[in-house]
């Protein structure tokens, strides 16, 4: 019904910049409330963003506030996440995430679908 596919992830120096893509394969990608999370070894999955079918409603977590915006493109069917000022800390898996009209949540289980997961390694 819904497929995920992350792209754009990579090897990227201390304080440097990257966008991350998600193509969704959804009948009606506008109902869709989206989110990225990402995840280290050895921890919990985090909220990272999310944003609403009309693009008009967004929210970030702590860690990423003022460095990383959310956005997306409903006549392409694919959300992005533009990250700046990279730290260390920020390497991890990242996950794009699907809320069949979600009102926006920064739970893991809100979301219906997921994609694969890409790799953002940031070096020192």
């Amino acid at each position: 019904q819904v497929q995920l596919v992350e792209s754009g992830g990579g090897l990227v120096q201390a304080g440097g910049s990257l966008r991350l893509s998600c193509a969704a394969s959804v009948p009606t990608f506008s109902v869709y409330t989206m989110g990225w999370f990402r995840q280290a070894p050895g921890k919990e999955r985090e909220f990272v963003a999310f944003i609403r079918g009309s693009a008009l409603s967004t929210r970030y977590g702590n860690s990423v506030k003022g460095r990383f915006t959310i956005s997306r493109d409903n006549a392409k069917n694919t959300v992005y996440l533009q990250m700046i000022t990279l730290k260390p800390e920020d390497t991890a898996v990242y996950y794009c995430a699907a809320d069949r009209e979600g009102l926006g949540s920064v739970w893991v289980t809100s979301y219906d679908y997921w994609g694969q997961g890409t790799q953002v390694t940031v070096s020192s």
